[in-house]
């Protein structure tokens, strides 16, 4: 099973409520700006911590309050590729992509660093700061950053949000060989129709803080 979860947050004057099960290479979460999508993968990333309930991720409990298991984000094994990307402006790209990797004290492996930079189309690019990326780019090396920690699932919060119209058609692709090459499972977070049908095998909608329940993402109409 990708994900688990059952669990509930009040957030302000806002209820977050899910409950489903996910076993699918790729999922999506689907819903209008503010619905809750991000407060939802924040718990399940462990950057929020849930009122009650509990969340596993690939038949790990990361989450139970009745067993008052909390495991902490640094030691959840989630790869989270956020709208803008949030590289280190000061770093190269190839600095970049090891980061995750040094702070979770993975070794080197030069064949996956390899494989992620072919993956991405990342070679031309390592010597390079971000200000000198386009937006499309910098969401590459965030992903290959990601990659490199060995992910155990990658949350992809609306990952082409901040990208215009010629970006999104330019990196969108980029994210179908990660589903199909990568072999990591993901979490793609859009308000986008299109993006998930194109993205997920399967969807959950989220609406006003509230999830619940799987559908074929192949039928999804906005």
């Amino acid at each position: 099973m990708m994900l688990s979860l059952d669990f509930a947050k009040r957030l302000g004057q806002v209820d977050i409520v899910a409950k489903f099960d996910v076993d699918a290479k790729a999922a999506a979460l689907y819903g209008p700006s503010g619905a809750g999508k991000s407060s939802l993968i924040n718990m399940i990333a462990g950057l929020i911590k849930p009122d009650r309930g509990h969340i596993a991720i690939r038949g790990e409990t990361v989450f139970d309050s009745e067993a008052r298991i909390n495991v902490p984000a640094h030691q959840r094994n989630v790869g989270y590729v956020f709208q803008d990307g949030r590289l280190f402006p000061h770093m190269t790209v190839r600095s970049n992509l090891h980061y995750g990797r040094r702070m979770h004290r993975l070794p080197q492996d030069q064949a996956a660093e390899d494989r992620v930079v072919a993956l991405l189309n990342l070679g031309n690019l390592l010597t390079r700061r971000p200000g000198n990326l386009s937006g499309g780019e910098r969401q590459r090396v965030a992903i290959g950053r990601a990659l490199l920690m060995q992910p155990r699932i990658l949350l992809l919060d609306e990952p082409l949000a901040s990208l215009d119209s010629a970006r999104k058609a330019e990196v969108l692709p980029y994210f179908e060989r990660l589903r199909d090459e990568s072999g990591v499972p993901l979490l793609y977070v859009s308000h986008s129709a299109d993006e998930i049908r194109r993205m997920a095998a399967v969807v959950v909608r989220v609406a006003d803080g509230k999830a619940f329940g799987v559908e074929d993402a192949a039928g999804l109409i906005a």
